[in-house]
Formats: C-alpha cells, structure tokens, sequence
C-alpha cells in the first residue's frame, strides 16, 4: 500500500457551494432557498422584482441537497515561500485581465450581487474547502483567473449540487461531457462531484473551448454553458449576415446571454469592492487541506475515526463518493484537512488490508442470488465475486460468502446518494407521503396528473430534474394534503433496512419498533431458533406514528 501525502496535492480551508454542458444550455445563477425563487425571497419592491426577474431571465435551477457542513480546519503556512497577500480572493483578482464593458446586461446582474452581500458570505464559505487548490491549478496552467468565480455562476461552490439534464457537481458536469473528458461515474462514485477530479476536466474543457474560439474566452465561456455547436453556429450566422461576432452580438439562448454576464459582473465587483461599498468575504491564502493516497477501498466511517473527525465533514470533503465507502476500483485518495493528514498516515499504516472494511459470513439460502445479496449489503456483484474468488454468478445453498458491509448504520452516512436522496424525499410537503412505483411507459407527467401535482414538483421531491429519464421499479415520493384512507394507510408505514448490531436479537428488534418476531422472520425468510449475526441486513415493514425514531 502506498500512502503519500504531496505538496502538489495541497488545497484550502473550510466548509461547502458545475458546466452544464449540454447543447440545451441549462444554467442557474444564483442560489435558492426554501424552493422559491431568489426574486420571492429577496424582493419586495416592484423596482427590486423586476430587476431580479431580469437577472434570472431563462436560468435553470440548481438544487442543493445537503444543509451546510462545517468543516474544522486551520490554515498552515507554507514554509517554501513565505504568503505577500493574505486573502485569497485578492490573490486572484489581482490577476484579472476580463474588459469589462459598460452595459446593462452586466450592470443588471452587478446590481442583483451587491444588495444581496448574504450570498456571497454563504458563497466564500462552501469555497474555502477547496479555493486554494483551484486557484493553484489555474494559475500553474497560465489560465484567467476569472475562471475561479466559474464555479458561483455554475452551483454557488456546492459540489453536491444538481441542476436540469443530470448536471452534476461544483462544475455541473452532465454525464456524456463528464466521460469525455475522463470523469469517472461508477456505482460507487461520481467522480462530477469530486473537486479534484470535476476541476482537471472543467480546465481541460474550458483550455479545449478556447482553443476552438481562436482565444476569445467570452465565447469560450457561453460554449461552457450552451454548448460549443450552438455559439459555433450562432457565430457563423452573424458572419454570413455581415454581422459582428463578438458575444454580445450573437443570438443565443437567454440563460447563455445571462450567463458570462454574471461572471463579469463578479470580477467587476471584487475587483472594485471599495468603488461599490461592497465587502467580498476573505479566504485565509494558505492550505488547509491535503489529498491521501489510501491503496484501497476504506469505510468512511473507519476513515474519518482515523481522521478524527466526524462522518459528514470527511464526505463533504470528498463529495464523489456515492456510498458508504471509497470505490474498490479508486480513485484510492482522500481529501482531508491538513492538520489531521500526517496522523491519519499512521494510523491508517498500522491497519490490516482485512480490518479496513466491516465483514459478515453470509451462509446462502433457498432464494438467494448475487444480485439480491448486493442489494441487501448495499455493495456490487463485483465486489462480492473478486473478493470470494468466483468466475461466475453461480452459489449454491449451504455455501459461505465473505460480504463488505458498511460499519455504521447506513443513516448515519448521512451525504450518501441514499441518504441524500431519503433526506430531499421526507421532506415534509403535504399532510400525506404516498410512494408510487414507476412502471414501463411512466413519465413524471403522466404521474403528477394522476396525483394532481405538477411534474416540477414531482421532480423536486424526488431529488430529480423534470427532464430525468424514468426507470421502472423506482419509488417516488409523492406528498398530497387529501388522502383516500387507504391511502392514509400506506402514508404511515414505511419499509426500511435494520443493520443488525452486537447483542442484537429478533425480541429486541421487534420492541424497538413496535413489530411482531412473527413478521420479522416471515419478511426476512429467518430461522426463529438462530442468533443474528452482526451485520446482517433486514427488511423491516414500521409504522411511523407507533415508532419515535427510526434508527
């Protein structure tokens, strides 16, 4: 196992806010809160609305699914060269060279930023984590620095954000753009939310871009948004027509036209803070933070008690990861705070390959396939199969698995695609939660006019896009204040996966949650007269009105 912790792979600071890269631009400006529009929450007057209105025009809205995170970490200085600037955002700004113009499309969105300063502080804040690096990396590539406020325009700096068209992460990368330019996107981990990983593309992305545009980065920068064939064409018609081809000339879609101008109007405005009385909040410019090289796969759990830290604040640092642990196959790193990294080193280096994951012995029974086994253990037929040396599918009864199974309760990975997903669907929306099941042919608006409910809606509460694909045998959630009473009956109850502990038993389990050991054994096909091993996962039907906490 090789363990490195390099100075390259130094980043910044402290707690957590892509590209979406599709040839339907699908852009989003300013955070939201509270599932209204920026314009309900900040505005009053009929003046403020419709500047805001006109800031917003044709955005698409990012979703943020996870509360704010606090990340516990202290700035250490360099020791190669000592720090002339001590605010990072001056470190960048006094490296701008964007003309900015004097026009209305930037004056709009410079208006909306200055009388909302909230935002920007919430801004600065999910940036610290990971500000440093990012500055470090455009500046070893002689790139704008401009490019460094890219990341508030695309998702206000929250890597786990999620916008229109399945953009994802901190650059709103979609799928089919996150592989072309080497994301990695496994069951295990998405590699759009993965600041170091989604950075390297978006500056790869952006350099190719330039490139294309012969140098012009505005034109660069709308193709980040709208695509590189729609500014592609745009200019060739103005060519044709005898028109300027600058970008402020150029028909493009409304969100595109928005979008560069938000990007000036930042660099404008902290270029110029005390030209417009306005207070960008600072960032320490020194690391605070460090990449790990691991070896292998590592429960996040285990990880952050070596770390010393808690759960959520090692996933907020290394938002790629989709589930309870890294993924088998790597990338083998881990983002970490500085000031823990050389502890965890050691740590780490006195555990056994065997210790690094949590094991159950699982004893195969009449029913059971890899395929189900997985899904019980919230792990992959892969893993099962490399770590039982199998080169087929085939188990046979009475036959002895070695399964990975996660080291804490699965709620308590609380920044897991699941658990995200689980937290975004409780949500509470109405006086009752139904579930619908999609089957072949569904679509989310066929659903919401079965409900009585709109797709924008539907899609909100299942952590969706309206434009997701649908795949059958998913469970949406569905919230209506009026109810049919067997539909109240179904609201109540609520199917979950109970992990069993140590000194667990099915008397105990039944209490905990108001059940009958009749109904576990019978749910989960169990021998009354065998003890429980830890780990063990079973399906539990709860009434949620009998049962105080669902843990």
């Amino acid at each position: 196992m090789k363990l490195k912790l390099s100075a390259l792979h130094l980043l910044v600071a402290a707690a957590l806010t892509g590209c979406q890269l599709t040839e339907t631009a699908q852009q989003t400006p300013v955070e939201l809160e509270d599932n209204r529009s920026t314009c309900e929450i900040a505005h009053t007057d009929i003046n403020d609305q419709a500047d805001c209105e006109l800031a917003n025009e044709g955005v698409i809205e990012v979703m943020h699914p996870t509360e704010e995170v606090e990340v516990q970490i202290t700035p250490v200085e360099e020791a190669v060269e000592p720090v002339v600037i001590e605010n990072l955002w001056l470190r960048a700004s006094n490296q701008f060279a964007f003309e900015i113009p004097d026009n209305k499309r930037v004056a709009i969105q410079r208006d909306w930023y200055l009388k909302h300063p909230a935002y920007m502080e919430r801004v600065s804040k999910r940036a610290k984590p990971f500000l440093y690096y990012i500055v470090q990396q455009i500046e070893a590539r002689e790139m704008p620095l401009e490019l460094v406020l890219l990341p508030i325009v695309e998702s206000a700096y929250d890597p786990f954000a999620y916008s229109h068209g399945r953009a994802a992460g901190m650059w709103q990368f979609i799928p089919g753009t996150a592989k072309r330019f080497g994301i990695e996107q496994t069951w295990w981990y998405d590699g759009r939310r993965d600041v170091i990983a989604s950075t390297k593309a978006a500056l790869d992305y952006l350099a190719y871009l330039n490139k294309m545009f012969d140098g012009n980065w505005l034109h660069a920068l709308a193709a980040y948004n709208s695509g590189e064939g729609r500014v592609g064409k745009a200019i060739k018609r103005n060519h044709k027509a005898g028109k300027p081809t600058d970008f402020w000339s150029l028909d493009l879609p409304r969100e595109t036209r928005a979008y560069v101008p938000k990007l000036l109007a930042l660099a404008d405005i902290l270029k110029n803070q005390e030209k417009y009385a306005f207070t960008w909040p600072e960032v320490d410019n020194a690391p605070v933070i460090a990449t790990v090289e691991i070896g292998s796969q590592l429960d996040l759990a285990f990880a952050a008690e070596l770390a010393g830290m808690e759960l959520k604040s090692l996933h907020a640092l290394n938002a790629g990861f989709n589930r309870w642990a890294t993924d088998p196959e790597g990338p083998h790193r881990l983002v970490l705070p500085l000031d823990k990294a050389e502890s965890f080193i050691s740590e780490l280096a006195q555990v056994e390959q065997k210790e690094r994951l949590n094991w159950v012995r699982h004893k195969v029974k009449s029913g059971d396939s890899l395929l189900k086994l997985a899904k019980e253990y919230h792990t992959t037929v892969d893993v099962i199969k490399s770590i039982n040396d199998m080169k087929d599918n085939m188990i046979r009864i009475g036959d002895y698995l070695m399964v990975p199974v996660a080291l804490k309760k699965l709620d308590a990975y609380s920044l897991s695609q699941d658990q995200r997903l689980a937290s975004t669907q409780n949500q509470k929306r109405g006086s009752y939660q139904l579930t619908h099941t999609v089957a072949s042919g569904d679509t989310l608006w066929d659903i919401g006019r079965k409900y009585k409910i709109s797709t924008r809606s539907l899609a909100k509460w299942n952590g969706m896009a309206p434009t997701d694909p649908l795949m059958p045998g998913k469970t949406l959630v569905i919230w209506v204040d009026e109810a049919s009473d067997e539909q109240k009956r179904d609201a109540i109850m609520r199917t979950l996966t109970y992990t069993v502990k140590r000194g667990d038993s099915l008397a105990r389990i039944a209490q905990k949650f108001n059940l009958r050991t009749s109904d576990i054994t019978k749910w989960n096909n169990l021998n009354p007269k065998k003890y429980l091993q830890p780990g063990q996962k079973l399906t539990l039907h709860v009434d949620v009105t009998r049962v105080r906490n669902l843990g």
